[in-house]
């Protein structure tokens, strides 16, 4: 809103911004982290301990295993991993195949197939390999995590309505409907109560609702089965007493089974690690106040590799890191690695202390458990996100290929998929010849490589001798056969008496290819001259016709570059993630600071970023309105306050600040300016050093303009904290917000960190994640 303010503000006068106050003592910071750590591993404990006996149920090894491999997963992993925040337990992933090595090898075969499984994660880490693992395809992770979740479902299925699940998901859903006409009705009670609660118990409305957090899911649902099982004769838990594990012994089976059995373990233990790693990563970075820093993959793969080896030897299932467990942690507060630790003690604590208690739990709670893990592992948002990107087809082989022939079978299937796709594309191109106006026009859309150059001279074989040609390449590649093909024809056209205007996507002449591109996010420009017609640039004016140059522009190289994108969202409607609220100066480009395209970004502008708060004035809804669409149809994770420098709004109000508020304001903008007031008023409480209440981590704040600006920020956010449908997604955890601030002249954004209040900047090599 720079045009709000004619002239620039003068100088406030006042000396330069001291230096931030110093932060919270050594020992307040060091209690104040025990505290989180030691809170998260208390809900860490309580959710590892059904859970793990759900997962040791349903691959048919002893229950004490899941306990075991929890514990050791807990402290070995905790203690040893490079992902502080990431937590070890029995692998979710590994279900499926560790029941068939259970049922194929016996039970002291598996845990040496673990060991020797963890040695091979040991040997990668050393080679420090792990960042190779974060190349296999998100399609492929995510579509073998979906197979496994449909596996476990079904067959936990069997045991919620009173059966025994058979080794193959196929044998499993052909015998579904017979299971399903003779259930054990008590056992199909408890199941239903189970997957009732786990369901229902985060949606828990108001105060319950607030109140039930504290205890996780899971627990509450053994919980409320074990207290509908009382009195009843249905299969318990039972835990023989504890005794020194028996050591491992080989398989009975040949070295390429035995080495198939160990790969396929290393395989997805591990990449299930590594992508959980990441991912909590992600969402701790997203939480205001943590300290920087990155997972160190390859210890962390060496630690996991650690842990499965001591999870082996004392007979414990296969562990890995999780993304279930590691989100738990990261929002119930933890700091260090010491909660994952501690929940580590608490789980071997619980199996030497509290065994009887244990035994009390039906086996249909546990079996319903792990069926509602497995379905909670077909993730429709992953499903969305491998169709955005056009990678759906390997998910769906790699998912349905688990399902019927097995993980390695299945991870196999959709690296084939994937390589024959990407070949696709390598040499997919379209060529399409058109006449417009007496010039034919040849675009070709994809890859130009040497195997699309029969097809190119062919369709440019189509274009008549001596006429005009303009040949379009939209791809982003060109080798130079397909270069020496088109300069041939080219030069023979010219001979001809024709004219050829060879022009990449951008409209510059093609030049010959070199090795590396030079494409950038976003070009330089001054006032969009390169899209003003040639009258209105020397009649030195700006008029209508910039505004219809830059959209036959956008019709000419932009639009066959989106139009498939957007034939999707028009399709499949919008689903952003985000809400961003920002002002209406024409100086902000939300797209290019956020390097957002379409679909991304719900964005709301106004004078000023104001967000009016709730019953302030029924003509101000328009804004409401869109936050509660955002927060209420469209679901939008997070929410983006974004302010900025040399907002004329800011000035408009600091100008009015030394008189009273008129009774009537005379215009719409000054009735609008009104609801910036609350912000004037408290940058007036805090005082000129802002007493720690709005900053910036990196240098003072310029003046009093840029100060209010980054007070509005936070005084936006607590007005959108006041509205019910915000407050509510915030309580349940599924709505995050943000402050933003954007220094036009910089070209920097910083990023509020609202424990401290200070404005951090986002650095070009560190990417802002949750924003």
């Amino acid at each position: 809103m720079s045009q709000i303010q004619k002239s620039p503000q003068p100088p406030t006068g006042l000396p330069p911004e001291p230096a931030p106050p110093p932060a919270a003592a050594p020992l307040e910071a060091a209690g104040a982290a025990w505290r989180g750590d030691l809170a998260a591993s208390a809900v860490l404990f309580l959710l590892a301990v059904p859970l793990s006996l759900g997962i040791a149920l349903a691959t048919g090894a002893p229950l004490q295993s899941g306990l075991v491999a929890s514990a050791v997963g807990g402290i070995v992993a905790g203690l040893l991993g490079g992902a502080p925040l990431q937590v070890t337990g029995a692998a979710t992933g590994l279900l499926v195949v560790t029941a068939d090595l259970v049922q194929r090898y016996g039970w002291r075969a598996t845990c040496l197939i673990t060991v020797l499984a963890g040695l091979a994660q040991l040997a990668l880490g050393a080679l420090r390999v792990a960042r190779a693992a974060l190349a296999v395809s998100p399609a492929i992770v995510h579509g073998m995590l979906a197979g496994i979740g449909v596996t476990i479902a079904i067959g936990q299925l069997h045991v919620v309505l009173g059966g025994r699940p058979d080794s193959s998901a196929v044998e499993n859903a052909a015998a579904l409907p017979g299971q399903l006409a003779h259930p054990h009705t008590t056992a199909l009670l408890i199941g239903a109560v189970t997957v009732a609660v786990l369901v229902g118990w985060p949606r828990l409305p108001g105060r319950a609702g607030r109140l039930a957090r504290l205890l996780p899911a899971p627990l509450a649902a053994v919980l409320a089965a074990t207290a509908v099982s009382a009195g009843t004769a249905v299969p318990r838990v039972e835990l023989p007493s504890w005794r020194l594990p028996e050591p491992p012994v080989l398989p009975d089976a040949s070295l390429a089974a035995l080495a198939t059995a160990v790969l396929t373990v290393t395989l997805v233990a591990s990449m299930e690690s590594l992508l959980s790693a990441v991912a909590v990563d992600r969402l701790a970075a997203e939480r205001p106040g943590t300290p920087p820093g990155r997972p160190q993959l390859n210890r962390e793969l060496a630690g996991q590799g650690l842990a499965n080896v001591v999870s082996g030897l004392l007979g414990g299932l296969p562990v890995s890191g999780g993304a279930i467990r590691g989100s738990a942690n990261v929002r119930a507060g933890a700091v260090t690695r010491r909660a994952t630790v501690l929940h580590g003690v608490w789980v071997l604590l619980c199996a030497g202390l509290l065994a009887g208690v244990l035994e009390l739990i039906p086996l249909a709670a546990l079996a319903a458990l792990v069926m509602v893990v497995g379905v909670r592992m077909v993730s429709f948002a992953h499903l969305r996100h491998v169709q955005r990107h056009r990678e759906f087809p390997v998910y769906a082989a790699t998912s349905g290929a688990v399902v019927l022939f097995g993980v390695l079978p299945g991870v196999l299937t959709g690296i084939a998929v994937g390589i024959f796709l990407a070949l696709r594309r390598l040499t997919h191109t379209r060529i399409q010849v058109t006449e417009e106006s007496g010039r034919h026009r040849v675009c070709v859309s994809g890859q130009l490589t040497f195997l699309a150059v029969p097809r190119l001279t062919r369709h440019l074989a189509q274009v008549p001798p001596a006429t005009d040609a303009v040949v379009e390449l939209c791809g982003s590649f060109m080798d130079h056969a397909a270069y020496e093909a088109l300069q041939s024809w080219a030069a023979t056209h010219r001979a001809a008496g024709g004219s050829v205007a060879l022009g990449g996507r951008s409209g510059r002449p093609l030049a010959e290819p070199v090795s590396a591109h030079s494409c950038r996010p976003w070009t330089p420009w001054r006032n969009h001259h390169c899209t003003r017609p040639a009258a209105d640039r020397t009649a030195g004016h700006r008029s209508g016709g910039q505004l219809l140059g830059g959209v036959s522009a956008f019709q000419r190289y932009t639009a066959p570059l989106v139009r498939e994108e957007l034939a999707r969202l028009a399709r499949e409607g919008q689903r952003p993630t985000q809400l961003f609220l920002t002002c209406a100066d024409s100086r902000l480009v939300t797209s290019m600071i956020t390097s957002s395209g379409p679909g991304d970004l719900f964005t709301v502008r106004n004078v000023g970023n104001l967000m009016p708060p709730p019953g302030s004035d029924a003509s101000c809804d328009s804004v409401a309105a869109a936050v509660e669409y955002a927060v209420e149809v469209l679901r939008v994770e997070s929410i983006t306050v974004c302010g900025h420098s040399g907002c004329g709004a800011m000035a408009a109000l600091l100008d009015a600040a030394g008189s009273p508020p008129p009774s009537d304001e005379a215009t719409p903008l000054a009735r609008w300016l009104r609801h910036g007031r609350p912000s004037l008023a408290r940058m007036a409480r805090i005082g000129r050093l802002g007493r720690g209440e709005v900053a910036f981590a990196e240098r003072p704040v310029a003046d009093d303009q840029e100060r209010l600006a980054l007070v509005n920020v936070r005084q936006q956010l607590d007005h959108l904290r006041a509205h019910p449908c915000v407050a509510r997604r915030t309580a349940e955890g599924t709505l995050t917000l943000h402050g933003m601030y954007f220094h036009v002249a910089e070209a920097q954004a910083y990023l509020l960190d609202e424990r401290s209040g200070r404005f951090r900047a986002v650095r070009a090599d560190v990417p802002a994640v949750g924003v």
